[in-house]
């Protein structure tokens, strides 16, 4: 039997990155929230700096909802399906945010006007065949507030490049206009980071360090990163990686109207006879709760955030909610799950532990930095060397054909150069493609029977052919500074990944998108949908700083707009 509850304002259903921003503004503005978490709450406690229990066994993500839930995967739709042995995501109060790298980009200025600056620059042509993408419904001007909103909220490290239209050449050049500098410098350089900076300036490059979510000094009375190793799929054990457990979501319980409901598996969203969303049906050890809510906000990772409109099945709603023009799941991409480059210097790099978002960015071949007009290809990537070094990882490296690999010549050769090699992360621009897609999958089933989440997709030309450019470039790049072998690592595919978007578009044209150009359902008008699912284009970027600035935006404008959402 369900157990019906209190009604609220609001259910944000998802306390991740997302939904953890978004009730501070709901909050703030005397709006009721019940947050619903499928994890627990986690301190600095559960983080120890142990690299087989974060980096091998997978603690604590390989106990959660997310792991009995996995997507299954397929190229195309006439291929063989196959299911990953983990998720990359996990359940708690602030989501993967616990565990993520913590890089915070802004997407630069192209990636909002994807269509419209291709053609105008080199031809409508150039838009890829079978590409779906649109250009956002506003340009980075409109997001430019929010970003700055998250980052002193939240507290992110870094160095501008162009506040108000002035370039500072200590950061990035090519990024669009801030209001004001980064709260917090950026995290501090090591001395290979420094010759790699070096080597890209030589080559008429432009380097700059990246921007983190993680306290390079003091900040919210929380203390500075340790720069102990264990980022890396670990959670900070002095709480200086600023996820919204320790930011927005204290903040919003503050004021007393933000009720946290953890061990919360959400599995449906439920309707009244027009369509309209009435709350959120969850299970707690196999009891069932329906949690009564004027305004829905989902907020549950793209996956799971498709996943559940699919299953929010009604008379209304008969191909899933908000599905009748039949876009929930379309306009699927993601990032490159590899594509990197790993170098081989004939010295040690002194690059022992560190963090993925320390190290030294190149942009002057992502979005449109360059002109494309002797390319086969559109978008690019950002280039990245990081300091993030472990000894289980580093017995894992590659031998570069100069050792077998295994036994004592492979043993004598990691013993040799452990500390001599270091891997690139290549982030690049990935399109929406008609026949990348997600669905339910028919056969495969969570243990609580419901289907599955099916994702159908593989990349295409356009992005195999910007992985090998970005590979050349950042292959030049190491033997700038001194490497005497280079090695480009294969594409991964397009299966589970921490960088997954698309599968409820925004955009203004209901027939193409399914949420507007404020995040709200153009078939269910209260409800709302957060995350990286509503995002029409990557660019070459973690997609996490976007995807809280969207929510914060969502949750202004509903409080803007409350009588008119709940009408």
């Amino acid at each position: 039997m369900t157990t019906n509850l209190k009604p609220t304002d609001v259910v944000v259903v998802g306390l991740g990155a997302a939904g953890g921003v978004a009730v501070l503004p709901l909050t703030q503005a005397g709006i009721d929230v019940v947050g619903l978490e499928a994890g627990t709450w986690l301190t600095r406690r559960d983080f120890a700096p142990d690299e087989l229990r974060n980096n091998v066994r997978d603690w604590p993500m390989a106990v959660q909802k997310a792991q009995l839930e996995v997507p299954t995967q397929r190229v195309n739709a006439k291929a063989s399906t196959t299911r990953a042995g983990s998720h990359p995501m996990m359940n708690a109060v602030g989501g993967t945010t616990l565990h993520y790298w913590a890089q915070s980009w802004r997407l630069n200025p192209w990636d909002f006007r994807v269509v419209s600056d291709t053609t105008k620059r080199y031809g409508a042509a150039r838009i890829p065949a079978g590409s779906t993408v649109e250009d956002w419904p506003f340009g980075l001007e409109e997001l430019e507030p929010y970003y700055d909103k998250v980052e002193y909220e939240t507290g992110v490290s870094g160095q501008a490049g162009n506040i108000k239209g002035a370039i500072d050449k200590r950061g990035n050049i090519f990024e669009g206009p801030r209001h004001r500098a980064f709260p917090m410098p950026p995290l501090r350089s090591t001395g290979f980071i420094d010759r790699m900076a070096e080597a890209a300036r030589n080559l008429g490059w432009h380097p700059f360090p990246g921007p983190a979510s993680i306290n390079s000094r003091p900040y919210q009375n929380r203390a500075a990163c340790m720069y102990h190793g264990f980022c890396n799929k670990g959670g900070c054990h002095v709480d200086a990686k600023n996820g919204p457990h320790l930011t927005t979501i204290p903040r919003a319980q503050q004021s007393g109207r933000l009720q946290v409901v953890t061990r919360a598996h959400a599995t449906r969203i439920n309707t009244d006879d027009k369509g309209r969303v009435t709350g959120v049906t969850y299970v707690t050890d196999k009891a069932e709760f329906f949690q009564p809510a004027k305004v829905v906000l989902l907020a549950s990772y793209t996956y799971e955030n498709i996943r559940l409109l699919l299953l929010s099945t009604s008379t209304a709603h008969p191909k899933g909610l908000s599905n009748n023009q039949g876009q929930v799941g379309r306009h699927y991409l993601s990032h490159a799950q590899g594509g990197g480059v790993t170098a081989l210097f004939p010295f040690n790099l002194n690059s022992w532990y560190g963090l993925p978002a320390q190290g030294v960015a190149v942009d002057n071949f992502a979005d449109d930095n360059f002109d494309h007009g002797a390319h086969d290809f559109i978008g690019g990537g950002n280039l990245w060397v990081m300091s993030d070094r472990r000894p289980i990882s580093a017995a894992g490296m590659g031998t570069f054909g100069k050792a077998p690999a295994w036994g004592p010549a492979w043993k004598k050769f990691v013993m040799e150069n452990a500390d001599r090699t270091n891997t690139a992360y290549i982030q690049k621009t990935t399109l929406p493609y008609e026949d990348n897609y997600c669905d339910l999958d028919p056969v495969a089933k969570d243990p609580l029977g419901f289907p599955v989440l099916r994702i159908t997709a593989d990349f295409k030309d356009n992005e195999r052919r910007i992985m090998a450019h970005t590979q050349e470039k950042m292959s030049e790049w190491y033997r700038a500074a001194g490497a005497i072998e280079t090695q480009a690592n294969p594409l991964g595919s397009m299966g589970p990944s921490t960088h997954a978007y698309g599968g409820t578009r925004m955009g203004r044209n209901p027939e193409t998108n399914v949420v507007n150009e404020w995040g709200f359902s153009h078939e269910v008008p209260n409800l709302g949908v957060l995350g990286a699912s509503v995002m029409g284009t990557s660019g070459a970027r973690n997609p996490t700083l976007t995807v809280q600035a969207l929510a914060w935006r969502t949750a202004e404008y509903l409080a803007r707009n409350w009588r008119g959402v709940t009408a």
